[in-house]
């Protein structure tokens, strides 16, 4: 197959990125652009170079579809897309259920379809450059604050922000979630706007993940230690320094540690991403970020928003919140 045509679903923020992404990609086209709002779907149409379609004339111009609209809709659209026969990128989280991720992962198994969910830490150089440091991590901490902004508040900071952490920590940590504490409150918005969940995972590695929507400063910092060292990264500096016995130069008064810093240049982790989707439906290569990688994303964030209720029972029971 050559010249793979692709449709996007939903042209707000997220998808007005990708229509773009697709319209300049590598082995395919942009056949469309689909939103309820049909102004704006074709704003970034004509933008992107591709017509505005309604929902059953994208389906059939279209091999694939990227669906990038509210998460209380992607499993209609993704499955609808699966059984007309269309490959899927949908962005995180993978569905609102784990019985809508679990039957998303059915369909397209049965149909012989990729599933690609949107997880785009996967593809950045970040990822890549703590993964092959940090292999048997045993205590994670991420923080990732930002200031207030309205886009987003359809869900929690959760399955807003938190969620690629937790996908980050689960990439990195291969083993059963044992317990989740979380607490969190709803600030700006009607949904929890700043939280924090302690992840405990069966192998005994704990994680300990900050999230929050309502800060005065943007940062993105993760801490890790293991066997292997000491391991500091911030995101936003593109800059990562370890301190263990494997890599980089002697470091004076550790008894044999090394340090390595290392920094990374900006990297298209979206161009990535749609590159590897094409890659997966052309090329039969691994799906980079599949179903089962995306339920237990979701499961993930869906423990620590069950936590996070429970502690807000309680903490309402004692008063301490009303």
């Amino acid at each position: 197959m050559a010249g793979l045509r692709i449709g996007v679903v939903g042209a707000g923020h997220f998808g007005r990125f990708h229509a773009l992404k697709v319209a300049t990609g590598q082995r395919v086209t942009l056949a469309g652009v689909h939103d309820r709002d049909t102004a704006r779907a074709a704003a970034v149409g004509k933008e992107a170079g591709a017509p505005s379609l309604d929902w059953p004339a994208l389906l059939a111009a279209c091999d694939a579809v990227v669906i990038a609209t509210p998460a209380e809709t992607h499993f209609s659209l993704a499955s609808e897309a699966l059984q007309a026969g269309l490959h899927v990128l949908v962005e995180k989280p993978i569905a609102a259920t784990l019985a809508e991720a679990d039957a998303l992962a059915v369909l397209a198994a049965g149909r012989g379809r990729v599933l690609q969910v949107g997880h785009l830490l996967r593809y950045s150089a970040e990822h890549q450059a703590i993964s092959t440091r940090m292999q048997r991590p045993l205590y994670i901490d991420c923080v990732r604050i930002a200031p207030f902004k309205p886009r987003g508040t359809d869900v929690s900071v959760i399955l807003d922000l938190m969620i690629h952490d937790l996908d980050l920590v689960l990439s990195l940590v291969d083993s059963p979630i044992e317990s989740v504490d979380a607490v969190g409150a709803p600030v700006a918005s009607v949904h929890e706007d700043i939280a924090n969940a302690r992840v405990r995972f069966a192998n005994g590695c704990v994680a300990a993940i900050t999230a929050s929507r309502i800060s005065l400063k943007t940062e993105r910092k993760m801490r890790l230690f293991s066997q292997e060292g000491y391991m500091s990264v911030d995101f936003a500096a593109r800059k990562l320094m370890m301190i263990g016995r494997e890599r980089g130069l002697p470091l004076p008064g550790t008894g044999g540690g090394r340090i390595d810093e290392i920094t990374w240049k900006e990297h298209d982790s979206l161009e990535a991403e749609h590159a590897a989707f094409a890659a997966a439906i052309l090329d039969g290569a691994p799906v980079v970020v599949d179903a089962q990688a995306g339920r237990r994303a979701l499961e993930a964030a869906l423990a620590v928003t069950d936590s996070m209720a429970a502690s807000r029972a309680r903490a309402e029971a004692s008063g301490l919140i009303r």
